[in-house]
């Protein structure tokens, strides 16, 4: 019995769904996503509520019924309200700005790291150790907020890089910290 898959998906004020067979389309304030589903879940529209089926309890019927559910959920909630992910710069002289429609980094190399936005997501640097990627697509969200933490992951000794705000760093000692006998 699949907990999530069962639970219907309301439709907010200023979002049009479409569906038209397996192909789900969401338009509202943010922006526009479309989608094709597997073609054994069933999904269907009701008034402002939309259900997913699935045909039989074989183990991937069960599988694809949460996954489609959560998949369209976050298609109607990244339209009508967006998603973002916030980064941190730590470290002395490490900062970001952004220049145009890009994100310029200084992070101790001896360049700066640039990063272009892609088409669907907005990058905002309210402070120099501050990064705010939004977006109506989660998943792009998530993997764009993921590449930009790649170019410095933080170090575990003094905790230096870029890390998501409130994610812990599991610190080390160094070799002084350890004591003689």
């Amino acid at each position: 019995m699949s907990r999530i898959g069962n639970k219907h998906i309301d439709i907010p004020a200023g979002v049009e769904v479409k569906i038209d067979g397996t192909t789900v389309t969401a338009k509202g304030p943010v922006g526009t996503l479309t989608r094709t589903f597997d073609s054994r879940m069933g999904i269907a529209m009701e008034g402002n509520v939309i259900h997913v089926t699935r045909p039989n309890d074989e183990k991937v019927c069960k599988s694809l019924h949460g996954l489609t559910r959560t998949l369209v959920h976050n298609m109607v909630e990244g339209v009508a309200h967006g998603f973002s992910k916030e980064l941190e710069v730590n470290g002395v002289g490490y900062r970001a700005a952004k220049q145009g429609t890009n994100l310029v980094m200084n992070l101790g190399y001896s360049h700066q790291v640039i990063v272009p936005e892609i088409p669907g997501i907005t990058i905002d640097v309210p402070a120099p150790n501050k990064i705010i990627v939004k977006g109506p697509d989660k998943e792009v969200v998530g993997q764009f907020a993921a590449e930009i933490r790649e170019k410095r992951p933080p170090e575990p000794y003094k905790g230096k890089g870029i890390k998501y705000v409130g994610e812990t760093i599991i610190r080390k000692e160094g070799k002084a910290g350890k004591g003689k006998k």
